[in-house]
């Protein structure tokens, strides 16, 4: 196998495969987008963009790697350097489509209205129940084990 035979298949792998992670990418990401803006117009341009940058990157990756260091001088050697080069495409992709999905995904978040911050619950008031004939003030005693101590003022909760 020829050093050009590598480059091709190489090329040829790396295009392939950038366009079906492409295309996987515009399919999902337009149900996301459209979601998120409410218009199908829109959510195809910004698809497209967004494809259009992956397509930019990887392919910018591809013909930085394309060529190697050293002699080629057998057939195992070949497909060693073919595979390592598939294999950093494949992880390049990977991270690409990952960072695509999470970029589609916070930016949908940051869309739609987050609910309104719920007031925290007020504590249940202690039971108050003196003696007879000794009451207790209310807002004064402290509750321990479910009994109200009326020697002790209430600790009014910290928030």
């Amino acid at each position: 196998m020829t050093i050009f035979a590598i480059y091709a298949a190489y090329l040829g792998i790396s295009l392939l495969l950038t366009i079906a992670v492409g295309w996987a990418l515009a399919r999902s990401g337009r149900v996301f987008l459209t979601s998120v803006f409410g218009d199908e117009r829109l959510a195809g341009a910004v698809t497209r963009l967004l494809v259009v940058g992956f397509y930019l990157l990887n392919l910018g990756f591809v013909a930085l790697t394309v060529s190697t260091s050293g002699q080629i001088s057998r057939p195992r050697q070949a497909f060693g350097v073919l595979f390592s080069k598939v294999g950093a495409e494949l992880l390049v992709l990977g991270v690409l489509y990952l960072a695509a999905i999470a970029l589609i995904t916070r930016f949908r978040r940051r869309q739609r209205p987050g609910p309104d911050p719920a007031p925290s619950p007020a504590p249940p008031p202690a039971r108050q129940t003196g003696r007879p004939g000794n009451p207790v003030p209310p807002g004064t005693g402290t509750v321990t084990f479910g009994r109200l101590r009326p020697d002790r003022p209430v600790r009014q909760p910290v928030h």
